[in-house]
This record gives structure tokens, C-alpha cells and sequence, in this order.
């Protein structure tokens, strides 16, 4: 899950968006109310087999579908109609459901010719056009024609989106894991995760749960930077992300860190001096360091930083400079983990 700063990632993600207004998004999260991408449809949780597939009209419906993309709006509708047909019908239309598939792909010849042109200049192997792939099916034909209509834009944007997958080259690894930063674990850890973190954003709260079952699960065979990138339609962040900083420096980050998100529904200013309090935190060089802006530059440096490595949102996390597609999945995260102990990857 990841939640997206606009400011920061209007440039990055322009016609991309428009792009993922159709898409099951690769990262969905919370974002501004302005800007919200289509969420993936939440599973049902039924094994039960689709009626409309197993109906009368089943072969029919199922050829259609495969065509056109189980979530495509052609589908819906023949399921719709499937349900209103006497079987006798169901039985005509599945001996001549060629003739559906052909008017499917004289209407589609946009959005095939959209995904031809795009993964020939990605690349036929490359995650992006795996996504493009996948995800047209699921466009109508107009938004396949829009596209079209606007091809360099577009392939601009995905060309950005395949680039910031690409993992980090050995530099910029390094710049991130630098240590200014509170981190735990030996610096010389096979494994270097990093985050980049909002202390406002429900879906770092989630990622910084994985954390701490990581800190468990790996103890010292890895090692975690935590990184501030608090984002400017979260009006409390960047003063939670200084509070942290000035809990840091008395070596109170990590408890003040799970308190802040235990509460992160209330980081106003008295709130995060009472946090501090109950962590054991000396308040009157915490409440200087608040004041005096003591550690804004820092938390300017790190977001900064986070821009420079592509990161757009949060959370974002590198596992040896390798983009983590969901970092509040524990499970993913320590199959990425495994891996790298493992030497794969």
C-alpha cells in the first residue's frame, strides 16, 4: 500500500494516473481526495462457481469474457443479459459466439494496438508491459483511443514508472543507507532494508507493523534504515517526523516511533510532547529542539533524498536497493528477505 504525494509526484505520474484510472493499481493506498486511483475489487472470500459460467449460457459468456477481460464492462453486461435468455437462445448464441468474439476485436483493435506499440518499446519481458498486458483487457475501447491519441505522453510516463522499478545501482544504495539516520541491526548486514516513512499515512502505520515483526522474525541478520518523507497533504507529519528526530537524539526513536503510530490519528503538537513523556523522553530539550526547528532541515534532507531514488509516496522500502512492490505485506517482505539471504536475486 502506498500513499502518494501530489506535489511531489504530479510531474512523475502526469497521464500515468489517467493510465491507472482503469488499472488494479501496482500500489494503491491513501491519497488526496482529488486524486484517488480505482482500488482493486476486494475478493469475495467464496469458492462458490460463477452461475453465469455454468449456466445455460456459460460457453457463450465464457468466451466473451476471455476476450474481453474478466473485469471489462462488456463482460458485466453479458453476464447481465446471460441470466434473461431462455436456454434455447443460450444454446444459439454459444454455437456462434465467434461472431461476439469478432465484433469484441474490431471494437478492441484500439486497445490492441495500444498494448502492441507500448511493449515494443518497453521491452515484451519488462513488468510494465506485463501490466499493460494485463490490465487493458479491462479498458473499454475509448480509453484505449485516448491513449492512443496521446501515445508519447503515455509511454513517457510508463517508461518513468519501469525506470523507478529498476533496482538502485550500488551509489545511490548506498546514499540511502548512510548512517544519519536512526537504524537498527549491524551496518554490515547481508540485508539493508530502507524506508521512507510518513508518520501521518494509516499505511506507513500498517509497514511499520511489518517492521517490527521483521526486528523479530530476523534480528540481526538485517539491517533497517528508517528514512522521513512526510507528505504535504499530511498537515502534522513533517512536526511528527521532527519529533521523532529529537527523540532520536536521546536515544528514545524506536519507542517513540510505535507510540507515534499507535496515535497517529492525533499529532498535534501537545500530543507529541505527551507521547514523548510517556516514552521517558526529557521534555525540555524535546520541546527546544520543536521550537527551535532543530531538525526540519533533516527531515527536508531526507525527503529530498527519497525524491532523488524515485520515491513518491509512502511507505516506500529498498531491500538492497530493490523497490518493495508492498511493504506492509510481511509475508512478500520476507520472501524478498529469504532471497537476499539466500544470495537469489
Amino acid at each position: 500500500m502506498i500513499a502518494i504525494d501530489m506535489k511531489r509526484g504530479l510531474s512523475s505520474l502526469g497521464l500515468c494516473l489517467a493510465f491507472a484510472l482503469g488499472i488494479a493499481a501496482i500500489q494503491t493506498g491513501c491519497k488526496p481526495k482529488d486524486k484517488a486511483t480505482t482500488a482493486a475489487p476486494a475478493a469475495s472470500g467464496s469458492n462458490k462457481p460463477d452461475p453465469a459460467l455454468t449456466g445455460p449460457c456459460g460457453g457463450w459468456v465464457k468466451k466473451v469474457c476471455d476476450k474481453a477481460g474478466e473485469a471489462s464492462q462488456s463482460c458485466k453486461d453479458v453476464k447481465s443479459v446471460s441470466e434473461l435468455l431462455p436456454p434455447s437462445a443460450c444454446k444459439a448464441a454459444s454455437s456462434q459466439a465467434s461472431y461476439a468474439v469478432a465484433k469484441l476485436e474490431e471494437k478492441r483493435k484500439d486497445c490492441d494496438k495500444l498494448v502492441s506499440k507500448l511493449c515494443g518499446e518497453l521491452g515484451k519481458e519488462s513488468e510494465t508491459c506485463k501490466m499493460v498486458e494485463t490490465q487493458t483487457k479491462n479498458f473499454p475501447p475509448e480509453r484505449c483511443g485516448m491513449m492512443l491519441g496521446r501515445y508519447n505522453d503515455v509511454l513517457a510516463e510508463l517508461k518513468k514508472m519501469e525506470s523507478a522499478n529498476k533496482p538502485l545501482d550500488p551509489g545511490k544504495q548506498q546514499m540511502i543507507a548512510a548512517a544519519d539516520a536512526p537504524a537498527f541491526g549491524p551496518a554490515d548486514s547481508k540485508v539493508t532494508i530502507v524506508e521512507f516513512s510518513d508518520f501521518q499515512c494509516p499505511f506507513c502505520s500498517k509497514a511499520a507493523t511489518a517492521v517490527h515483526e521483521l526486528k523479530t522474525k530476523y534480528g540481526t541478520k538485517i539491517h533497517f534504515v528508517f528514512r522521513q518523507f512526510p507528505l504535504s497533504f499530511h498537515q502534522n507529519a513533517h512536526l511528527a517526523a521532527e519529533a521523532s528526530l529529537a527523540a532520536h537524539a536521546q536515544g528514545k526513536f524506536w519507542e517513540y516511533h510505535d507510540k507515534v503510530f499507535e496515535n497517529q490519528k492525533a499529532l498535534e503538537r501537545d500530543a507529541l510532547e505527551k507521547y514523548a513523556k510517556e516514552v521517558g523522553i526529557k521534555l525540555e530539550p524535546f520541546k527546544k529542539a520543536l521550537d527551535s526547528k532543530e531538525f526540519a532541515a533533516k527531515v527536508d534532507s531526507d525527503a529530498k533524498l527519497g525524491s532523488e531514488v524515485a520515491v513518491q509516496g509512502t511507505p516506500t522500502m529498498f531491500i538492497n536497493g530493490k523497490r518493495v512492490q508492498n511493504p506492509t505485506d510481511t509475508a512478500a517482505v520476507s520472501k524478498m528477505i529469504d532471497d537476499a539471504l539466500a544470495g537469489k536475486g
